[in-house]
C-alpha cells in the first residue's frame, strides 16, 4: 500500500471552527502533521510565531513569492497567507497526513497543482451561528466581521469544488468524521496502483508457476 501521507485542505468560513477541530485532531492522533503558514496579519492574543503562523512583513512575503517558496498564496481580508512548500513535502514523504487550514482560493490553487489533495469545507449550522461565533471572539470590529460576512457570501459559491462538506455542530464528531475521511483516502485506489500492479504480476507469476493458467486455457 502508498505509505505516503494524504495531503488535505481544510477550508471554512470565519468562525466555521476548523481552527478548534485541527487541535483536538492532533491531540488525539498521532498520524496528522499541520502544516503552519506564513500571513501578514498581525498576531492576535496567544498567537506564537512559528507554531500558529510565520508573520511576516508584506515586503517579506512579496520576497518569498518571488522565491518559489510558497506552495499557494493568496490575499483574505487584506492580508496575505501562504503555505510553505519545503515543510508539506518533507511531512508527505514521512509519511505524515498534512493538513492545511486555508482559504477557499488557496485550496482551489493546491487542487490545481496536487489533484490528488482532497478538500474538506466546514461551516456552522446557520448564517446566524457564524455571526454569533465571530461576534463571541471579542477580538474583531464590526467592520472586520461585516467584511467577513461578505467574503463568506462569496466562498460559498465554490464550495461545490470541494470533496468533502462537513457540517460542524458536536465538535467531537466533526474530528471523528474528518479522521475517517482521511482514514478512506489512504485505502483509495487512485492511490494504490501501483500495489495493484505488484499484485498483479504476483498472481500471473503464481498462476504460470502451478499450471494453472494453462489448465484454464484448456478447460
Amino acid at each position: 500500500m502508498d505509505n505516503t501521507g494524504v495531503l488535505i485542505v481544510l477550508s471554512g468560513f470565519a468562525g466555521s471552527g476548523k481552527g478548534t477541530i485541527i487541535r483536538e485532531l492532533l491531540k488525539k492522533y498521532d498520524n496528522y502533521a499541520l502544516s503552519v503558514s506564513a500571513t501578514t496579519r498581525a498576531p492576535r492574543e496567544g498567537e506564537v510565531e512559528g507554531v500558529h503562523y510565520f508573520f511576516k512583513t508584506e515586503d517579506q512575503f512579496k520576497d518569498m513569492i518571488a522565491k518559489g517558496e510558497l506552495l499557494e498564496y493568496a490575499n483574505y481580508v487584506g492580508n496575505y497567507y501562504g503555505t510553505p512548500r519545503t515543510y508539506v513535502k518533507q511531512q508527505l514523504a514521512a509519511g505524515k497526513d498534512v493538513i492545511l487550514e486555508i482559504e477557499t482560493e488557496g485550496a482551489l490553487n493546491i487542487k490545481r497543482e496536487y489533484p490528488e489533495a482532497v478538500l474538506v469545507f466546514v461551516m456552522p449550522p446557520s448564517v446566524e451561528e457564524i455571526y454569533n461565533r465571530l461576534k463571541n471572539r471579542g477580538t474583531e470590529t464590526d467592520e472586520v466581521i461585516a467584511k467577513r460576512m461578505k467574503k463568506a457570501g462569496i466562498e460559498i459559491t465554490v464550495v461545490d469544488r470541494y470533496d468533502y462538506l462537513m457540517i460542524n455542530d458536536v465538535l467531537e464528531e466533526s474530528v471523528e468524521l474528518f479522521n475517517a475521511i482521511v482514514k478512506s483516502q489512504h485505502m483509495a485506489v487512485s492511490r494504490n496502483r501501483d500495489y495493484i500492479i505488484e499484485k498483479k504480476k504476483e498472481f500471473e507469476e503464481y498462476l504460470e508457476k502451478t499450471g494453472s493458467s494453462q489448465n484454464e486455457k484448456e478447460n
